[in-house]
């Protein structure tokens, strides 16, 4: 099977919510998404143009949204982004199905990377 990932293009986003039942409802009820439940923490949705997830966060919604880019490679991309001003915000770790790191770009914005290899 050939994947259609692309290294560096948007693969995914994520958004907080404090009631993870409620916002599968609304987003359920309202567009048709469907949703996979990834423990009591974690929701992926898709059928949505583009696959997410919503994060269980009691914190106040901020910037909700963060973006995760693809790449095969996260420690050649890792450095990449740290050679040209990007700061890491967490290390590279592993989540149910792959790895990941998050970093801020020159303005301050966090995005995050991650690979299935």
């Amino acid at each position: 099977m050939e994947s259609n990932m692309q290294n560096n293009h948007i693969n995914y986003i994520e958004l907080a919510a404090s009631d993870l039942e409620a916002v599968k409802q609304f987003y359920s009820s309202t567009f048709g998404w469907k949703f996979t439940d990834y423990g009591p923490e974690y929701t992926a949705f898709n059928e949505s143009g583009l696959d997410g997830g919503f994060y269980k966060s009691a914190a106040p919604v901020v910037n909700g949204a963060l973006v995760v880019l693809y790449h095969e490679n996260l420690e050649e991309i890792q450095k990449t982004v740290v050679a040209h001003g990007g700061k890491i915000a967490k290390a590279i770790f592993s989540f149910p199905g792959g790895r990941r790191f998050h970093f801020t770009d020159p303005a301050g914005n966090e995005l995050a990377v991650w690979s299935d290899k």
